[in-house]
């Protein structure tokens, strides 16, 4: 029995109970073995809980309310922009036309389709100032693979195969030197200055000859607006070098500033983030990929294109870097986005951005009195707060995160960016009333107080979660394997 008294599955399964009950066959029946080699079928009973179809879902009910999701509570997971889901996006992705069609279907006669696929690249085409989208990739480290080997492609097509090197700034997404190595480039570090900005002199530094290109999302991973992006542009173009754009902050820009216009010449989109797909467990993802003129010829085979009155899938891309995905991307996502942009229409979508940038800052000026704020100015979407503070009292920033389970609030990212000591990063989203802001707020200054006055309180939470704190370190390092007994009684592994 586990600490809430709520028993395992296992433990309330009796023997001859069902949960369904299907209709007799009105086929004719194959043997198994007809269909299956022997060696792939079980010789004995699956160890399976016996329940009934009320105990079964009073189980998933009592499950689900033990999760955490963006229905369910705040979720101020910087960088991940995990904000509301409109059902509205659901019920549409769910119309017969675009739930029950097939991929290998003739193009005529999913055309429908296909048009809301081209109309949403010309949406997004319009939103990044780019001059053509893909919308294959399956999430946003996916596209900046695809985005950076499209970069790749231009260079070598080209003859310039000297360009190897991908710079990627100090406070950088783990997946921008990771994607880089995957599309085999290597990375250089360029610094970040007092401001939390790129530092020019140090660009200048590392950029030269082997140069392919510089990966920076804007604001950037600190929350801070990129004010030299023009000249940090003109120094990637000059040394030969593409400007590529990590659309995981386009929340803070929406409709007010485009990648296009700052000089980027890549950029991807995280449908799931700023444009409310489904995100994380409840996914999947969606990373299109928009490219200035030159990068077109490069785009992921087949392209979406509109010839007269049809739409049309076009394979005939000589210099392509081929298909990054089966079919035509996670359509059910591109769907809930497009269905986004058409409700939110143009001036809904820059309202987005105002009430983003106006959260985030509320928050952090509410809480800078009580938490070291290491970069001291206006922020974007997102903020960055230190607990050295706290720190010096003996109470980290991981048992912050950890005590904020016990009031019903998903932490915030912790110890990222790595340049900043005992990070918290904050991104409260448009989508959050005041008085969730408020609330979230007056719990980080309680806790801030208790580190002061109880830190054992912090330093042992949580307390009221059903599972206790973890080991991460221990679970890193040595998981917990199933492996096969075969003897072992039903509900073990």
């Amino acid at each position: 029995m586990n600490k809430q008294n709520q028993p395992l599955i296992f433990e309330s399964s009796t023997e001859g109970r069902i949960g369904y009950s299907l209709p007799e066959m009105d086929v004719e029946q194959v043997q198994i073995e007809e269909l299956i080699p022997s060696a792939y079928i079980r010789q004995t009973e699956a160890q399976l809980p016996e329940a009934s179809e009320l105990d079964i879902m009073r189980h998933y009910t009592a499950l689900s309310k033990r999760n955490h999701g963006v229905d369910s509570g705040f979720y101020p997971l910087g960088s991940c922009t995990m904000k509301y889901n409109p059902k509205i996006n659901e019920n549409v992705a769910r119309f017969n036309g675009f739930a029950n069609i097939h991929p290998l279907q003739d193009e005529s006669t999913v055309q429908g389709a296909l048009e809301l696929l081209f109309d949403l690249q010309e949406s997004l085409k319009e939103i990044t100032g780019m001059d053509e989208v893909t919308l294959q990739p399956a999430a946003g480290a996916h596209g900046e693979w695809t985005g950076l080997m499209m970069i790749r492609a231009y260079h070598e097509n080209n003859g310039d195969f000297g360009r190897t090197k991908v710079i990627v700034p100090d406070s950088a997404h783990g997946t921008n030197p990771a994607s880089a190595t995957v599309a085999g480039l290597e990375t250089i570090t360029v610094k970040s200055n007092e401001q939390g900005l790129v530092d020019l002199e140090d660009l200048r530094r590392v950029v030269g000859d082997d140069t392919a290109a510089l990966m920076l999302t804007n604001p950037n991973t600190l929350g801070l607006f990129e004010e030299q992006i023009l000249e940090m542009a003109e120094i990637i173009h000059n040394a030969g070098g593409k400007l590529y754009y990590d659309g995981a902050n386009l929340n803070a820009v929406l409709s007010k500033a485009r990648p296009g216009d700052m000089g980027f010449d890549v950029v991807h989109l995280n449908l799931h983030k700023t444009f409310t797909g489904p995100h994380g467990g409840g996914g999947p993802g969606s990373g299109p990929v928009g490219v200035k003129s030159d990068l077109i010829p490069f785009l992921p085979s087949p392209v979406i294109v509109k010839e007269e009155d049809k739409i049309k899938l076009d394979y005939n891309r000589p210099l392509t870097i081929g298909r990054v995905k089966p079919f035509y991307g996670n359509f059910g996502i591109n769907v809930r986005a497009y269905t986004y942009i058409r409700s939110m229409g143009p001036d809904g979508l820059k309202a987005v951005t105002e009430y983003a940038v106006l959260n985030a800052n509320y928050m952090m000026r509410k809480l800078a009195p009580y938490y070291d704020l290491p970069y001291d100015r206006h922020c974007k979407h997102e903020f960055v707060l230190s607990g050295r503070r706290q720190k010096k009292l003996g109470v980290r920033t991981l048992d912050i995160a950890k005590r904020l389970l016990d009031f019903g609030y998903h932490p915030p990212t912790i110890y990222f960016p790595l340049n900043v000591e005992e990070g918290m990063m904050i991104e409260p989203t448009e989508t959050e009333s005041k008085e969730t802001l408020d609330g979230f707020i007056d719990t980080l200054i309680q806790i801030a107080k208790e580190a002061e006055e109880t830190p054992e309180i912090v330093q042992e939470a949580p307390h009221t979660t059903v599972i206790k704190r973890l080991d991460e370190t221990l679970a890193a390092r040595k998981p917990v394997l199933r492996y096969k007994r075969e003897s072992a009684p039903v509900g073990t592994v």
